[in-house]
């Protein structure tokens, strides 16, 4: 395979074949294919077209070309050469910066550089640690209306649970707020964020930017929506402000993500505006909101239909919990390696982020195929984390493949799924999501027949797949 942006073609490398000789689904005229994609299913007609078109396919959007990639090689080797030789697709970029979301995930080079250093400072395992007491009282909070629920025998809206469990989380961690909205009714911050995603995704899908002409119902109620979402990021910013002006040495050594960024910023204001200050805040606020919650959804979704893995799952945190309702203690929760194996599974066969949208800083070569420069490519990533080469069962659910089929077993698994991404864009947040998802899934005896019940009961299938464009926290 050739590497992307490396020039240099492998003496075993098939002919190049040019771009418009790709096979792919007859387009209309004019509009190509964008007749013929279900937006809300993309995702899952891409890998139906997948299998009958091959690992490197084309599409035409509008008359623009679009390479569809499925090869779990190619997408890696992508990854791994960003920022450097690929990057966000521009709409991405300009739709989420028009918003208020100007920070990491959007920025590209050098900005990237600079911004993803002090994020990652954030999220690594020694301020999850510090962290982690926090972490406790929260999912403290979740376990209470789980268990209430089950015990009135009253139906719960169970992702929209979690979404605001994994808000506070998010919230608490990297802005140092607590903004308990699991006990805030109806009015309250994850009833805002979760328009935001689908709006993105809308717009990046639209032949052309219609909303920065005219406004439709739609627009004017989603802009209502972000207009509550970013009086949070700036309450947030007030409130991390106010406590570094109480405590001047917190300049020096920042306790949250916050406080790292206006650090930075008040040091040299060349770093980071104010825009990525706040664009920062609202990119983890929405990171943190939906990726992890729809894991968990899925989690529990699967675990409900596979009773054998769900009992291996309460024996491993019954040996390791005692008798506590939620683990208490942040080394037990980097253990626990079925329960760890249940969360690789759900997220091999249900990744949040199915496809992810790339274009080349430069004239490229994919395998055989010469890219232009600014060529879309659509990386469907659930295609080679379910290829038959990982087993007869690969579309099936056994978190028992991640730990009892050996080491290159496991090795081929690690390659072929890739929730997070990979390379230098890899999801900060992996860590904290990891931590949170084994939380919410540590039934103890104590919880039997509540907390548990109601995770096994509540039916937690999500109402469809999570939009697959921005899905992850990978920035």
């Amino acid at each position: 395979m050739q590497q992307p942006s490396s020039g240099v073609v492998e003496a075993s490398a098939p002919p190049p074949r040019a771009l418009k000789d790709l096979p792919g689904p007859r387009p209309w005229p004019v509009l190509g294919n964008l007749p013929q994609l279900d937006l809300p299913r993309m995702h899952e007609q891409l890998e139906a077209w997948a299998d009958h078109y091959g690992p490197v396919y084309r599409l035409s959007l509008g008359g623009k070309p679009v390479v569809v990639l499925s090869d779990g090689a190619l997408i890696a080797a992508i990854l791994r050469d960003r920022p450097a030789g690929w990057r966000r697709i521009g709409v991405i970029g300009s739709v989420i910066n028009e918003m208020g979301g100007e920070g990491v995930f959007t920025a590209e080079g050098n900005d990237w550089r600079r911004q993803r250093r002090l994020v990652m400072s954030a999220f690594d395992p020694g301020h999850l640690a510090r962290f982690f007491p926090s972490l406790v009282r929260v999912t403290e909070r979740l376990d209470r209306q789980l268990a209430e629920a089950a015990a009135s025998g009253q139906p719960i809206d169970l992702q929209a649970q979690l979404m605001r469990y994994t808000v506070d989380v998010t919230a608490g961690l990297a802005f140092g707020s607590d903004v308990n909205t699991l006990e805030g009714g109806s009015d309250v911050l994850q009833a805002h964020l979760d328009k935001v995603f689908p709006m993105i995704y809308r717009r990046v899908n639209l032949p052309f930017p219609y909303w920065r002409r005219f406004r439709l119902p739609i627009d004017r109620a989603f802009d209502r929506h972000l207009a509550e979402v970013h009086r949070a990021v700036h309450r947030f910013i007030a409130e991390a402000r106010q406590r570094m002006a109480d405590e001047p040495e917190r300049a020096e050594r920042p306790a949250d993500l916050l406080e790292a960024l206006l650090a930075a910023r008040d040091a040299d204001g060349s770093a980071l505006s104010e825009a990525q200050v706040a664009g920062n805040v609202l990119t983890v606020l929405l990171g943190g909101e939906d990726t992890t919650a729809n894991t968990l959804g899925w989690a529990l979704y699967l675990l409900h239909r596979d009773r054998e893995a769900w009992d291996a799952l309460v024996a491993e945190v019954d040996a390791e919990g005692g008798d506590e309702r939620v683990l208490r203690d942040f080394e037990r929760t980097r253990g626990l390696d079925h329960l760890e194996a249940c969360l690789q599974e759900a997220m091999r066969l249900r990744p949040v982020a199915p496809l992810i949208f790339v274009e080349p800083n430069a004239d490229t070569v994919l395998g055989n195929v010469p890219v232009p420069k600014g060529t879309t490519v659509f990386c469907v990533m659930r295609k080679p984390a379910t290829a038959s080469t990982l087993g007869a069962d690969a579309t099936q659910f056994r978190p028992s493949r991640w730990y009892q089929d050996g080491a290159e077993s496991t090795r081929a698994l690690n390659r072929a799924s890739m929730p997070f991404g990979a390379g230098p864009r890899l999801c900060p947040g992996r860590y904290l999501a990891l931590v949170e998802m084994k939380m919410v899934l540590s039934p103890s005896p104590a919880t039997t027949p509540c907390s548990m019940s109601a995770r096994r009961r509540a039916n937690p299938r999500p109402s469809a797949w999570p939009s697959p464009c921005f899905r992850s926290a990978c920035a």
